[in-house]
């Protein structure tokens, strides 16, 4: 029968283009089952010439060829993309006498088509979609001729069995492309890995998991190293908490049951002491994981915060004690009264607060020079520090002006002793080279109790104030305690 391509834009052309490069088919070796093919239909047709012919956007490439030598021709000169474009045999009884191929110059030349049968080869790429069609399968020869429907049926089959070598192939080709993305997907996996213990040793910093049907431990080797234990150590719970002391255990246990409770996240800062016993300070963040629903583990990371607690330390230290004389600075002494206060006062404890200014302070620092000046201070602070005085609070106020708090019963029980007692602990003598006989330094005390008409800070100050200034107007080395007008002690 004589066609003619009447359709000149092939609708499947951007399908069959995709499909061939999934099948990666195009200018690939020559396989023996194709060519076998391309041989039987040959052999069957008695055509000198069979192919196995493939679409391309440009060109159509044999995958096997028998009795023809070329592997490819242009698109515009091809047969076969008249059955690949109307999806459906072509037969051409005589190609000469065919308006639509007649001036073709593989008629008109070498290989001289004058009879052409082809069968559509179609493959699947989706199961939503039907087969589309690449190639074909088709039979020339150089003589005039008419096909039968034996021959027809010939190509069909022949068609059906490439058909399926090439569904094989795709599926060759589609699961090459899943090994190929697991293996990258595995490379990938492993290089994040890889990034994320190089990110864990960086900031010191370890993940855990605790599973809550079995109570299993699971460590990242950075959280092995935070606890100096050779990695993969099997861990029990238990274990693990007691590599913390009794108040941080019971602080990291609760966080841990009410995580499960709840299923609310914690974040704690605790004390740890290492396999080395190295003690070091740690954060743990840690929230829940769930599986339909349901509690199945706890899961977080451990942070070696030790660099940044100590210094944190000693910046609050730096803020809250006397460079000079390790005593309470100005700050922490006014916090520190303000929180006795309102204990005592809760508590319906005594207080008494003593204010202290050394004499003759001004005198050292003129005559003797500053570095002695500050050798009066430490030893004011370290008489301050005293192992007697130990439950007080001792302060600078600045210059050479102290705070002392009392709270101890046997302190207070007798104040005016305890008073006497201070006097004599802060008296030094003061070589000055050159100087005719030392300077006697001397503490001025005035002290104050907490009372119902005086209970803030600023009353307080004020009232034990009044009493050094009655003090210092009297007799320089004495103590006055307010209320007691007239009443002077001294050592």
């Amino acid at each position: 029968m004589m066609l003619t391509d009447n359709t000149r834009i092939d609708p499947r052309a951007e399908d069959r283009v995709q499909a061939l490069g999934m099948l990666e088919i195009l200018d690939s070796p020559p396989d023996r089952e194709f060519d076998l093919i391309a041989q039987l239909a040959a052999e069957l047709l008695g055509c000198p010439i069979a192919l196995v012919s493939l679409i391309d956007a440009q060109r159509q490439w044999f995958k096997a060829r028998y009795g023809l030598q070329v592997s490819e021709t242009p698109l515009e000169q091809s047969f076969c993309r008249v059955p690949v474009r109307l999806n459906r045999p072509l037969i051409v009884p005589d190609a000469q006498a065919d308006p639509q191929f007649r001036d073709n110059p593989l008629v008109k030349g070498d290989p001289n088509i004058r009879f052409y049968a082809g069968v559509p080869l179609r493959i699947e790429t989706r199961p939503d979609r039907p087969p589309v069609p690449i190639g074909t399968l088709c039979a020339i020869d150089n003589q005039a001729r008419q096909a039968t429907s034996q021959d027809l049926q010939v190509l069909e089959t022949l068609g059906q069995v490439l058909e399926t070598l090439l569904a094989a192939r795709l599926a060759e080709a589609r699961a090459r492309h899943v090994a190929e993305q697991y293996g990258q997907a595995l490379a990938e996996k492993e290089r994040l890995h890889r990034q994320l213990q190089q990110a864990e040793r960086l900031a010191q910093i370890g993940s855990w998991r605790f599973t809550v049907a079995d109570e299993r431990v699971e460590w990242s080797p950075q959280l092995y190293s935070i606890f100096e234990l050779p990695p993969g150590s099997a861990i029990a719970v238990e274990e693990a908490y007691d590599f913390f002391p009794p108040e941080d255990r019971q602080r990291l246990q609760d966080a841990v049951d009410q995580t499960v409770r709840t299923g609310r996240g914690f974040d704690v800062e605790v004390t740890m002491v290492t396999a080395m016993l190295q003690e070091r300070r740690v954060r743990s963040l840690g929230e829940m994981e769930l599986q339909d629903g349901q509690a199945v583990a706890v899961f977080g990371v451990f942070q070696d915060i030790t660099e940044r607690h100590e210094l944190e330390t000693a910046l609050r230290e730096a803020a809250d004690v006397d460079e000079l004389t390790r005593l309470g600075s100005r700050k922490r002494c006014n916090a520190h009264l303000d929180q006795t206060i309102a204990r005592c006062q809760a508590d319906g404890a005594p207080l008494v607060l003593v204010l202290i200014d050394l004499d003759h302070f001004k005198a050292v620092n003129d005559q003797c020079g500053h570095a002695m000046g500050d050798e009066v201070l430490r030893r004011a602070g370290q008489a301050l520090r005293a192992s007697w005085l130990a439950g007080s609070f001792a302060g600078r106020m600045g210059g050479d002006e102290f705070v002392l708090l009392l709270t101890e019963p046997d302190l207070l029980a007798d104040l005016p002793g305890t008073m006497r007692r201070l006097l004599a602990t802060l008296r030094q003598d003061v070589e000055c080279p050159g100087a005719k006989a030392p300077i006697a330094v001397s503490g001025t005390l005035g002290a104050a109790w907490l009372a119902p008409d005086c209970m803030d800070r600023a009353t307080l100050m004020s009232r034990a104030d009044q009493a050094l200034y009655q003090a210092k107007n009297a007799i320089r080395g004495t103590a006055a305690i307010a209320g007691q007008e007239g009443a002077l002690i001294a050592s």
